[in-house]
């Protein structure tokens, strides 16, 4: 597990031939096909020397959730468990790790006519007063979820009214997919600082490489629109925002929307690696600080002594 441009691709890449593992990525962004430059989606030669599993599994205007991430995982680990392998999980979606571990609570399934609704209340009173109506109804999903988290605000308004209770109290009693519990380590900086450094040049590099263009071929597409959780996944959106913009005629200062969409990643990262410090039972690796070689050797190591 790790914040985003940790160096989680690189470490599991070697990891993988160590261990004769297949990967099973853990990011709801590596799911949808055609997101490959900004998500910083694994190359084909990559893919080609170690099996990776969840990446391109369904279309950007298709949903994907917790609660399907749970089934596809355990039946991968099932088959790989069955072909002689270890499965590696890796990613930074957090969510998807804890639903895995710790189960999920039968919720109601996706209302995309209650969304839209939801969407054009959002219009009008704005995600601030979508979080405060999530607040009187369900407290602890509010304390929980920031205000500008407008996914987790959208999809904890929708199981209440779909299911007549709180979604925090669904999500209680909840039983895990695993047969025993994973080994957790999470690669974490010392130093926040070189986290954005580093964050501010893999945008820089996603640009070099025509992230531009291929939000532009998103865009072209009648079944893509700016509100999926695909487009609203972190850079999408401001690019999408940054284009919409300047196919209306706007003069747009290239600065602007980059610095937000690296602002927008520094925010991530912040949020995953706070939702690191509230699990249990990890081992740090220092990614930061720690070489390629030490953080190989400590996952060895320690998975050897489990």
């Amino acid at each position: 597990m790790g914040a985003t441009a940790t160096g989680k691709t690189a470490l599991s890449l070697s990891l993988a031939d160590t261990l004769n593992a297949e990967i099973i990525s853990v990011d709801s962004a590596l799911v949808y096909r055609g997101m490959d430059i900004g998500t910083a989606k694994p190359s084909e030669q990559e893919r080609a020397a170690v099996p990776h599993h969840l990446i391109d599994v369904c279309e950007p205007w298709e949903s994907y959730s917790a609660a399907r991430f749970v089934s596809d995982a355990t039946a991968l680990i099932d088959q790989i468990h069955g072909r002689g392998k270890r499965a590696l999980l890796v990613g930074g979606t957090m969510l998807y790790f804890k639903s895995l571990e710790e189960g999920l609570a039968s919720l109601p399934e996706a209302d995309e006519a209650l969304r839209a609704s939801m969407l054009v209340q959002a219009e009008k009173v704005g995600w601030s007063g979508m979080h405060a109506e999530l607040a009187k109804v369900d407290e602890q999903a509010a304390l929980r979820i920031h205000p500008n988290d407008t996914q987790r605000i959208q999809r904890a308004l929708e199981v209440y009214q779909l299911a007549g209770k709180p979604m925090s109290e669904l999500l209680r009693d909840t039983q895990s997919p695993l047969a025993k519990p994973p080994v957790k380590f999470a690669l974490v900086p010392e130093s926040r600082a070189w986290l954005h450094e580093r964050i501010e040049r893999r945008f820089g590099l996603m640009l070099e490489q025509e992230f531009l263009a291929e939000v532009q071929m998103l865009m072209g597409s009648s079944r893509i629109h700016a509100d999926l959780p695909s487009m609203r996944s972190v850079g999408y959106r401001q690019a999408w925002g940054h284009l919409e913009l300047v196919t209306g005629g706007a003069k747009m200062d290239e600065k602007e929307w980059v610095n937000k969409a690296v602002a927008a990643t520094r925010q991530l990262a912040k949020r995953q690696l706070t939702w690191l410090r509230s699990m249990s039972n990890v081992t740090t690796i220092l990614c930061d600080t720690q070489s390629a070689v030490d953080q190989h050797r400590i996952l060895s190591e320690q998975l050897k002594s489990s």
